[in-house]
């Protein structure tokens, strides 16, 4: 059992969050539901914060991607964290929680014009352009403005983490950034410097998400930093700021072995000293982006158990009242979670189970072969590390309405999204003139 937060066991044998028992939890709320630990999000922003900061000038921006709603930017905020968007609806969650738009940093490979505008027109403080296009594009629209825009440039730098293929990012064949091995990157630079409305600050690089060796951080650090020397040598510039992405990888199942947030900041700070130092450079302001390390940890998902089926000598099979819905991720490219019966949590394993969504789909298994007390219906399971990517990649397949999010803390839970209905399912349906009889 992997606790973090305030998770913890409590008398009557049932699992605890923001000291509420999750039991009670579902009956309030009803289930599927997602928990948000509040002070096991703070404490995961804190030290990443305290982490970097100890090395000198940096900066923390929590990747909302991973979980956005206006209560966790307007908490991100008040743990003095930058915000990391990548799209027009980011923007706008961000601008309506009042974050200071002046500390959000702008992704994405393929920016719409109506999205820079809207950045332009927001104030966001760094877009990080993302090819030759966009950044022709970028410069153009700030002259119809008259607008001056801070800039970085997202830069590939051939550098493959261990993880799964669909995370990975920093590998030359990618979607994202300009390319380093074959001198794309140097000509965004000298392109970037010719655009009279942009102001380069410097450069972003992510090479892949849920990663544990910081071997691989310290590497793309250390590329990015050779790149940093070739820019000063080549065009006389020295850059202010470094983006080294996200991708601290969190547990998730057994084998995953994340470090501490120091060991990343060790990792990427003292590279980025050494470096300085070995080539004459000014320290460039650090920036990383963690999200899934915030958000995931602190999150855990509640199901109801249903119907079960045994294949006698194969599997059992027992059913939750959500599935791919609200968790895609399995399905999407295997990914594996830890769970147990909350209402059971202090009894011992008694049988082998897998745990079936409801969806009309074979393949929407959330838990193959895990261990558990007795499970009958009416049990209710709690799937831990869901705060990233499920909310965030939820949908309505099927017609099922998302669940709703609480957020708890010293005993009170709050609901921060709202379940949603089958009329929210039907709300923006059109049905024509001649349909109608």
């Amino acid at each position: 059992m992997y606790l973090t937060g305030t998770m913890r066991i409590n008398e009557k044998g049932h699992l605890e969050i923001g000291g509420i028992d999750a039991v009670e939890l579902a009956a309030e709320f009803k289930t599927p539901l997602w928990v948000i630990d509040e002070q096991g999000f703070r404490e995961n922003c804190r030290r990443f914060k305290e982490a970097f900061s100890a090395y000198g000038d940096s900066l923390v921006i929590y990747a909302s991607k991973s979980l956005s709603c206006l209560a966790l930017v307007k908490i991100a905020e008040e743990e003095g964290l930058g915000l990391d968007v990548v799209s027009g609806g980011e923007i706008f969650t961000a601008l309506k929680a009042g974050f200071p738009m002046d500390k959000v940093f702008f992704h994405g490979n393929n920016k719409s014009r109506e999205e820079l505008v809207m950045a332009l027109e927001t104030g966001v403080g760094r877009i990080v352009v993302d090819n030759f296009y966009e950044l022709e594009l970028l410069n153009h629209i700030c002259s119809e403005m008259g607008k001056k825009q801070d800039i970085m440039l997202r830069i590939t730098p051939g550098v493959e983490a261990h993880t799964h293929e669909y995370i990975k990012t920093g590998q030359i064949d990618s979607k994202f950034g300009f390319t380093l091995p074959d001198g794309q990157a140097l000509e965004g630079v000298r392109m970037a410097l010719d655009c009279k409305w942009l102001n380069l600050k410097g450069l972003h690089c992510h090479i892949g998400s849920q990663i544990f060796e910081m071997a691989s951080f310290r590497h793309a650090t250390g590329v990015m930093m050779d790149f940093y020397a070739t820019v000063k040598n080549e065009l006389g510039l020295e850059l202010d700021e470094l983006d080294m992405g996200g991708g601290f990888g969190i547990f998730y199942y057994k084998g995953d072995e994340p470090c501490d947030p120091k060991d990343w900041a060790e990792a990427v700070m003292l590279t980025v000293r050494e470096k300085a130092d070995e080539y004459n450079l000014k320290m460039p302001r650090v920036i990383v982006e963690p999200g899934r390390a915030i958000s995931g940890p602190a999150g855990i998902t509640l199901y109801t158990i249903g119907s079960r089926k045994e294949v006698k000598g194969i599997r059992k099979y027992v059913a939750v009242d959500g599935g791919m819905g609200d968790n895609p991720r399995p399905a999407l490219y295997g990914a594996k979670y830890t769970a147990i019966l909350a209402n059971k949590a202090d009894k011992p394993v008694r049988e082998k189970v897998s745990i079936a969504g409801k969806c009309c789909e074979s393949g929407d298994m959330l838990i193959w072969d895990i261990e558990l007390p007795t499970v009958e219906p009416g049990d209710i399971l709690a799937v831990f590390a869901t705060g990233a990517y499920n909310y965030a990649m939820s949908s309505n397949y099927n017609r099922l309405p998302r669940p709703a999010m609480v957020l708890v803390n010293e005993g009170k839970a709050e609901v921060i999204v709202k379940r949603e209905t089958y009329e929210d399912i039907i709300r923006n349906d059109v049905l024509p003139e001649r349909l109608r009889k």
